[in-house]
């Protein structure tokens, strides 16, 4: 039985030397003894609690903390208050590129990614030849990785970051690569992450997205929890509300 749950998980990003309006400041920044303004809650008292089977949407405008979440469940940002526990092994696809390294060769980069993301040597050379053939590179992944094209360099930090088939699933935005035919390819694999993984935690705008991949969703309005439920009803209640405030989706 794999799990996911945040009990009470806040984040507050430090300030200095904050230039704004201090008196039309929004209510996250935070004040210190003095009045003046130090911080900024990303985000404050989430909690929820995911099993094997469950595939959570998280829905909410551009700064809601959808990102700042994703980052807190992967363990790249420890949150300032509360907890989060996990049982299996996540696979973060919120930035694919990070880790990659300009002078390592393809090959290099395959072995270094893999080891940060907790693989064993034995299971990431199980894997190599599928990352070498899905990314098509062939003899270029012994060059390094700097002389690679924006459209190599895309399709081997795709490859790689799609390697291994995930326990729990950590995404911020469908994935995808290339030109129209790579894209097909990528598309078929990221459904195949999708349908395989016991959990999933997937951050989008997209609502035909969300609703044919997730089961349940939490509306995130400035670093706080604001709605529970289904994916339609959730969505449609957060979209309503940025209409009526002169808002769009995005």
């Amino acid at each position: 039985m794999y799990q996911l749950s945040a009990q009470a998980v806040g984040v507050t990003f430090p300030i200095r030397g904050f230039r704004g309006d201090a008196e039309a400041a929004a209510p996250n920044f935070v004040r210190g003894k003095t009045g003046k303004i130090i911080g900024y809650r990303a985000l404050a008292d989430i909690n929820f609690d995911l099993r094997s089977g469950d595939r959570l949407a998280l829905i909410g405008a551009n700064g809601a903390g959808k990102s700042t979440l994703l980052r807190v469940l992967s363990g790249t940002r420890v949150p300032d208050n509360g907890q989060v526990t996990m049982i299996g092994s996540a696979t973060s696809l919120v930035n694919i590129n990070v880790g990659i390294q300009q002078e390592a060769t393809g090959h290099r980069n395959i072995t270094l990614r893999g080891l940060v993301a907790g693989k064993t040597r034995k299971e990431i050379e199980e894997r190599r030849g599928w990352i070498a053939e899905f990314s098509e590179l062939g003899d270029f992944l012994d060059m390094p990785f700097r002389t690679y094209s924006a459209g190599m360099r895309m399709r081997l930090n795709f490859a790689i970051a799609t390697a291994f088939t995930p326990e729990i699933l950590l995404m911020d935005e469908w994935l995808s690569a290339g030109d129209a035919r790579f894209r097909q390819k990528a598309t078929e694999r990221m459904q195949e992450l999708v349908d395989n993984a016991a959990i999933l935690v997937f951050a989008s705008h997209n609502p035909k997205m969300l609703e044919q991949n997730c089961s349940q969703a939490i509306w995130l309005d400035s670093g706080h929890i604001r709605m529970k439920g289904s994916v339609p009803e959730t969505y449609a209640a957060f979209a309503e509300h940025q209409k009526s405030n002169g808002r769009g989706v995005g």
